[in-house]
């Protein structure tokens, strides 16, 4: 098992946010969080990551407890992240973005190929290298903050509202590519508001509300949850 999260429960100052949720992703696994806004999927995601400590359960990565460790060491054990505000740095261009993630942490890949490998799967970037950030689309921003974290070298991608708020013809422009990352052999874990956005290639699929999980299966299987389906879709 690539991550294995057990009974997490999270709070942010007196309000609970995290309720036993529990999840699992294996090798080359796609795996979704679905759920309405502050259902609890970025919380999920930035306690993975080290951003929050859990006040009970386990985070556990290639079988080692990454339980309360910080952000940088996280990433350094092989997590990546792209967060739902892109999380680039604006007066950098697009090129400096990209090769800063290959100081963060060591890899078998040089710093050049690991560069090279994010503009092959992001060939978009390619004409931005030049370009800082506070110039791009909200749809570029998006596919530099993967990029950047596919730079890292990453065993496993935490990706933060990927498709949220983008144009319907960006949309499909990175869902390709993150699909690219999964055939690569990486693991990747998605949050998501919208159940529209769920890609073919998505092998497990879990629905947060209310900081808890009220389904996991495969995404096939949730047709039939006609009451988990109302709360996705938001017309419960």
């Amino acid at each position: 098992m690539v991550l294995d999260v057990n009974q997490l429960n999270v709070f942010i100052k007196a309000s609970k946010i995290l309720c036993d949720v529990s999840l699992s992703v294996g090798e080359e696994e796609v795996e979704r969080n679905i759920g309405r806004n502050g259902a609890g999927k970025t919380t999920t995601l930035k306690t993975i990551m080290g951003f929050l400590k859990p006040a009970s359960g386990t985070v556990t990565f290639l079988d080692r407890d990454i339980t309360g460790l910080a952000p940088f060491e996280v990433a350094n054990l092989g997590i990546g992240f792209a967060p739902e505000e892109s999380g680039i740095f604006p007066d950098l261009t697009v090129a400096e973005n990209i090769e800063i993630a290959t100081w963060q942490r060591r890899s078998s890949r040089s710093p050049q190929e690991r560069t090279a490998l994010a503009y092959e799967v992001f060939p978009a970037l390619t004409k931005y290298r030049d370009r800082k950030g506070t110039q791009m689309s909200g749809g570029e921003r998006k596919m530099l903050s993967v990029a950047r974290a596919l730079a890292m070298d990453p065993r496993l991608f935490l990706l933060d509202e990927c498709f949220e708020g983008l144009s319907p013809i960006i949309v499909p422009k990175i869902a390709e590519s993150i699909h690219e990352i999964v055939k690569m052999g990486h693991s990747v874990v998605m949050a998501e508001s919208n159940i529209y956005h769920v890609p073919d290639f998505t092998d497990k699929l879990y629905v947060i509300e209310r900081g808890e999980i009220i389904f996991s299966g495969k995404p096939i299987e949730l047709k039939d949850q006609k009451a988990v389906l109302k709360i996705v879709s938001g017309t419960a």
